[in-house]
């Protein structure tokens, strides 16, 4: 399958569009108390040089909810188009979407990682902002683009996605992360909208 079957703008709203439905999943899954019992960290308390290896933030309970949830977005949304191949999308039935949805989710929790990792060795604890200007504007793009990036590497290693795809889907998807960090802070799951 080669870029000209694909329209990449479509492909780029089909993408957003799903996280999207995911994130609202995610959102009221942490709200749900239910989701307090999966809140171990996924480094289990590791460390690397003397710090932690993610810190406490980044738990199994992300992990359990975004996965199905990308999944089932990705095919709620191509059986919503009818035939994903006309609308300029990837020719794939609709196990092909969720299994696609369930790996790009994968890579959005996992894009998070090398972020966080990084945040802990340089000493900046989970929900806390690096000193100075730079750093802390540095972060803040980081913390935005990482998640997205993550998702993007997924879907690529499964379909051909366009470069126009990952141009838009990185220019439009960090507003919409941002938008998600500030309605999570709102709700009183983060500790600031970051």
């Amino acid at each position: 399958m080669g870029d000209l079957t694909l329209s990449a703008p479509a492909c780029a709203w089909f993408l957003l569009g799903a996280f999207v439905l995911a994130g609202m999943a995610q959102t009221a899954w942490f709200k749900a108390p239910l989701s307090r019992r999966f809140s171990r960290p996924i480094d289990a308390g590791a460390t690397f040089r003397g710090r932690r290896v993610f810190g406490e933030h980044k738990t199994l309970r992300g992990f359990l909810v975004m996965i199905p949830a990308a999944a089932a977005s990705f095919v709620a949304l191509a059986a919503a188009v009818g035939d994903p191949a006309a609308a300029g999308l990837w020719p794939l039935t609709l196990p092909g979407y969720a299994g696609l949805g369930a790996f790009a989710g994968f890579g959005f929790m996992a894009g998070e990682l090398p972020n966080s990792f990084v945040k802990r060795q340089l000493g900046i604890r989970p929900g806390d902002r690096p000193r100075g200007r730079a750093a802390a504007t540095a972060q803040f793009v980081a913390d935005r683009i990482d998640s997205g990036l993550g998702m993007m590497l997924a879907a690529s290693a499964i379909v051909t996605v366009p470069t126009m795809t990952w141009l838009l889907v990185l220019a439009i998807g960090p507003s919409i992360h941002w938008a998600f960090s500030v309605l999570m802070f709102h709700l009183g799951l983060k500790t600031r909208p970051a």
